[in-house]
């Protein structure tokens, strides 16, 4: 039997070392070749790691979480010699220890080798294991040991659990099993002594800030921190807009239905050429505003790891239909953990919406180095006065949503955000304008 040490390899440009964000084996699985056996995040993307060879897993570099530099050892792979044998990988481990001077200067190097291509771990072969951590497996828990001592359907474990009820105090009436109607003669006879049917309040818990969500930490904490924030919310009446949008959708035909984000960013789109300072970036270290000519538009995505913000490539080019393919296009990808790094970063703007969750007004966080974000709120309908055209004023149904914006107020001054927030108003109150060159 031999041992074989899988390296992380160099898994993105300029990337020095990658979080471990889940483990699909244990010690002492069995894995075999090309099989998933981790997920590795670093600042840019999530990306599985998968087995070079077929083996026994004996040792890993820590829980998730942890942080693994690149070239260091992931796990350790327990192989026997015919295998070892077989692989092309190990092939190339066996030339390395025959060749030490090789060692050092592939041991970062992605594996090359027949059937294989970039993106490859560096393999070696060792009679000794090298120092990883070895990690943690679950240990059994007097709790679940006794739970198996009463037999019951999960229906009436989950029955028993939302009432607070202890399924070991339950008699069955028949048999070993408890039943529905054990439960039942239970929470009778437990009611006359002074038993209350309640839900159990939840057990404490830490829940470790590791993958997505400590990104999301470290760089909402960056931008708080770096960024002067100021936002201004000004009540947009998307009355007209909202019908030009059911109007659109009812000749959609085979294309995608039209949500407000399309016509939104039409919008910003249109209007961002004359407040240029709003659609750039700014790089601290060197004191300078790189202002943008192309709009390069965020889209910030809650998904089930957390808040995404995938980039629409040049949304100025692009019709609403275009624009409403491509967000959901990068929404689906984000959400299934699917997103390509050529997707994110690089935006120069970006827009956040909660949907129908968007409340009476937003304070939205910078995305750094982004030096605005606008955010549009839940659309209600209330009744407002308008004009009658003979110089009296009538009331009528109306459909209002308030606009959030945020900006860097070391870029961007107040007066410059509302007269933008303006001229947004004044083209989204007028969508005929969205289709006008």
């Amino acid at each position: 039997m031999a041992r074989f040490t899988f390296r992380l390899p160099d898994i993105g440009e300029g990337i020095s070392e990658a979080e471990i964000v889940a483990w699909h084996v244990k010690l002492g699985d069995r894995v075999e070749e090309d099989q998933s056996v981790a997920d590795m995040m670093t600042d840019k993307a999530t990306v599985e790691m998968e087995s070079p060879v077929s083996g026994t897993v004996v040792e890993l570099a820590g829980e998730v979480g942890d942080q693994v530099p690149i070239g260091s050892a992931l796990m350790v792979i327990e192989t026997d010699a015919v295998e070892e044998a077989a692989s092309p990988a190990t092939e190339e481990a066996v030339l390395e220890a025959e060749n030490p001077g090789v060692e050092e200067a592939q041991s970062l190097s992605p594996l090359r080798g027949e059937g294989r291509g970039e993106g490859m771990p560096q393999a070696e072969t060792s009679d000794e294991s090298p120092a990883v951590a070895p990690h943690p497996g679950p240990l059994p828990g007097g709790e679940r040991e006794q739970e198996k001592k009463v037999l019951a359907s999960p229906a009436v474990r989950a029955r028993a659990q939302d009432l607070g009820v202890d399924l070991s105090s339950v008699k069955p009436a028949e048999g070993d099993r408890v039943r529905h109607s054990d439960l039942d003669a239970f929470l009778r006879y437990g009611s006359g002594q002074g038993y209350t049917p309640a839900r159990p309040p939840r057990a404490d818990e830490q829940v470790r800030v590791i993958g997505m969500r400590r990104r999301i930490a470290e760089n909402m904490a960056a931008s708080k921190r770096a960024i002067p924030h100021f936002t201004y919310v000004e009540e947009i009446d998307v009355t007209a807009l909202e019908d030009t949008r059911a109007q659109l959708n009812a000749g959609r035909g085979n294309r995608p239905k039209l949500t407000l984000l399309p016509l939104l960013i039409v919008a910003i789109c249109k209007t961002l050429p004359d407040f240029p300072m709003l659609n750039a970036r700014y790089d601290d270290e060197a004191g300078v505003v790189n202002r943008s000519g192309a709009v390069h538009m965020g889209m910030a995505t809650q998904t089930p790891a957390g808040l995404m913000v995938p980039v629409i490539r040049n949304a100025e080019n692009r019709n609403v239909w275009q624009l409403a393919t491509e967000i959901g296009r990068l929404a689906d990808a984000a959400r299934a953990g699917s997103i390509a790094s050529t997707d994110m970063g690089g935006g120069t703007i970006t827009l956040t919406s909660l949907g129908p969750l968007g409340g009476i007004a937003t304070t939205p966080v910078i995305n750094r180095p982004e030096v605005a974000i606008i955010g549009p709120n839940r659309i209600v309908e209330r009744p407002v006065f308008r004009s009658d055209g003979r110089g009296g004023e009538t009331i009528a149904r109306a459909k209002l949503m308030n606009l959030s914006i945020s900006c860097d107020h070391r870029v961007v001054d107040g007066y410059d955000a509302a007269s933008y927030v303006q001229a947004l108003k004044q083209l989204l109150e007028t969508p005929v304008m969205l289709f006008a060159d």
